[in-house]
């Protein structure tokens, strides 16, 4: 059956190759498919003011207000951060941005603001996290303020990253429908 499968598959990808112009046209519709979303996203950036405007929740730390695999939405717009909002914030020299809550802020005379965070389901605030030395976010290092949640939609994202092949069975299958549906059409 699987060979079956594999030789119908392989006929259809020569079938392709050999028509130039159904390849071509198929390499297009790709390319539009990954150009637009590559200008939505970057519509969201000019939009919400913030380099990561929709984030995946990692961790427990922020339980029960988030919950991991809940997607976020975030904007970094100018107006000021309160205590108790909730921030996407990133460390020097670490990748993942972290999702907590602003604990205290902290405005000197200069105008410069500062911001304390932690998460809703941690002991302590979030000094550990800082890089070292630093006791205190800067408004540089938020990438914005969650205004929007999809629960548990991120999952999906979670389990490609913490499951390698099931990201491979997935493109496999996504191949498998694309070629079946050209069959089919």
């Amino acid at each position: 059956m699987i060979k079956g499968v594999v030789d119908k598959q392989t006929s259809e990808l020569r079938k392709l190759w050999d028509n130039k112009r159904a390849l071509l046209f198929q390499l297009l519709n790709l390319s539009m498919i990954v150009f637009s979303a590559l200008m939505i996203w970057k519509s969201l950036i000019v939009v919400t003011k913030s380099e990561s405007p929709v984030v995946v929740v990692l961790s427990g730390s922020m339980e029960p207000a988030f919950q991991r695999g809940d997607i976020l939405f975030l904007n970094n717009q100018d107006t000021p951060i309160r205590v108790g909002e909730i921030v996407v914030f990133k460390i020097k020299d670490r990748d993942i941005p972290i999702v907590h809550r602003v604990l205290k802020v902290h405005e000197s005379p200069s105008g410069v603001v500062e911001l304390l965070t932690k998460g809703d389901n941690n002991r302590i605030d979030d000094r550990s996290l800082y890089a070292p030395g630093q006791m205190w976010l800067r408004r540089e290092d938020v990438l914005g303020r969650a205004v929007g949640t999809l629960r548990y939609i991120g999952m999906v994202t979670i389990m490609l990253n913490d499951y390698p092949p099931v990201k491979y069975v997935l493109v496999g299958l996504m191949g498998l429908f694309v070629l079946t549906n050209k069959e089919g059409g």
